[in-house]
């Protein structure tokens, strides 16, 4: 993986971002330390390097189980209880699964993650017709949109399979301890696995939370490992930086947000990095979105987004930042075809690959964009793999929580969330809730 700034610096100036490297090197103590804020939900810094080998083995075990007695999986799980299994999912899969003739692989499928009642009723439509079994994603267990999921689908389960049988395509990860999942669990004797007490939910993509449907999905959990082990190394061992990537990045994007850019958007030029790009999201937003303060996590996809978008970033209020995905090497290869009409006068890109059209597009934009007064960062991998999205990973997460420090908030927690959620309680009658429900419903009047 490497970065380049050069075409940002002028636009916050060199020694606002020295100044931010030198805080951040002390941040960088306090966050391997366990210092600093939040330090009980920490479990992630190390977490790859000490992936319990016989968890991966069971996990492994189980993905072979499920792909064996399923065409369909369903992940029920919001926020990070999906959204990083998806974008591993997304970025490694064949972008047209559901299409192909004899595959092997389950196509990955997702619930809980919306309260749309015509979704959820499609995907039951859908499930009427294919053996499938299910990954139940919950700490609690209580999180409205996911266990309102799982009890729609645990009983279609058990009416398609019988409970005995139903309850063998059922895998729980969710606390050690407690919590209404970890209680069902035990009662109905489902495959459980752990979320860490320590790991927040946006954080835990390399746990079971991330691992099980991925491994699902038929890619290799362990080089994803790999290549996060190499990452943490890599930011572990050196404040320095010229030798730690996230460092760079959070005394770039941070020096860019302390001169008036309050907007980061991370660009793809490829469409299976669009839930990649949706996880980052979360990560960021959840993570700075405090006390008043934070860069504001927004994503876009070019070409496509171009033709939408690109207008208002190239010549609208000048409050933006891009951080540039670029993928060097892609694997499949599609040439363009020579014509001998050349209607469309395209014979001169004859016999080049449409890789080399967007990387082009690529270049070409990030020029258009700095000479339009937008700064651009670039962030780059030789090929997308389970490796180098190990890397991407924990690189994104490690400099995400610098950046919180150096913001001055905590990157671990998320007090703003609770806030819709009583709301919402309030208004369906939840028990307990049923004074500030008549006073919310005054309010709609």
């Amino acid at each position: 993986m490497k970065i380049d700034i050069s075409k940002a610096v002028s636009f916050s100036g060199p020694e606002r971002i020295k100044q931010n490297e030198k805080e951040l090197g002390s941040l960088h103590s306090i966050l391997v330390n366990g210092t600093g804020k939040g330090n009980d939900f920490l479990g992630w810094v190390k977490l790859p390097a000490g992936a319990d080998p016989a968890i991966l083995e069971r996990i492994k075990a189980d993905a072979e189980k499920i792909r064996a007695q399923s065409q369909l999986f369903v992940v029920i799980g919001i926020g990070g209880s999906y959204l990083g299994a998806r974008a591993v999912i997304d970025c490694l899969g064949h972008p047209f699964l559901p299409l192909l003739t004899g595959r092997k692989d389950p196509v990955i499928l997702y619930a809980g993650e919306n309260l749309s009642e015509d979704y959820h009723a499609g995907l039951m439509e859908i499930l009427d017709h294919y053996d499938y079994s299910i990954a139940v994603i919950s700490k609690s267990g209580t999180t409205t949109e996911p266990a309102v999921a799982f009890r729609i689908i645990k009983a279609h389960l058990e009416k398609k399979y019988g409970k005995k049988e139903a309850s063998g395509r059922i895998f729980a990860v969710t606390d050690a301890q407690r919590g209404a999942l970890k209680t069902v669990s035990e009662e109905e004797g489902y495959s459980t696995y752990v979320i860490p007490d320590d790991v927040g939910g946006r954080f835990s993509v390399l746990t079971p939370v991330g691992l099980l449907p991925i491994a699902v999905a038929g890619f290799d959990i362990e080089k994803l490992i790999v290549g996060a082990v190499r990452m943490m190394k890599q930011c572990l061992a050196s404040a320095d930086p010229e030798k730690n990537p996230a460092i760079r990045y959070a005394a770039i994007r941070n020096a860019l947000y302390q001169s008036g850019k309050t907007v980061e958007i991370l660009v793809n030029y490829l469409p299976n990095l669009y839930y990649f790009t949706e996880w980052w999201k979360q990560l960021y937003g959840e993570s700075e979105g405090k006390e008043n303060k934070g860069i504001f996590p927004a994503g876009v996809g070019f070409t496509t987004d171009l033709h939408s978008m690109g207008q208002y970033i190239q010549e609208g209020t000048r409050l933006m930042f891009e951080t540039i995905l670029s993928v060097e090497n892609i694997k499949k290869e599609l040439r363009v075809p020579f014509l001998e009409e050349d209607a469309d006068g395209l014979n001169f890109l004859a016999g080049k690959r449409l890789s080399e059209l967007n990387s082009m597009a690529e270049m070409g934009t990030m020029l258009a964009h700095v000479d339009g007064g937008v700064p651009n960062i670039r962030i780059s991998v030789k090929e997308l793999n389970e490796e180098t999205l190990g890397e991407l990973i924990y690189f994104f997460e490690f400099a995400c929580a610098l950046s919180g420090y150096l913001l001055g908030v905590n990157p671990f927690d998320q007090p703003g969330v609770e806030a819709y959620k009583k709301n919402m309680f309030a208004l369906i009658g939840k028990p307990g809730f049923e004074e500030e429900g008549k006073k919310l419903r005054e309010r709609l009047l």
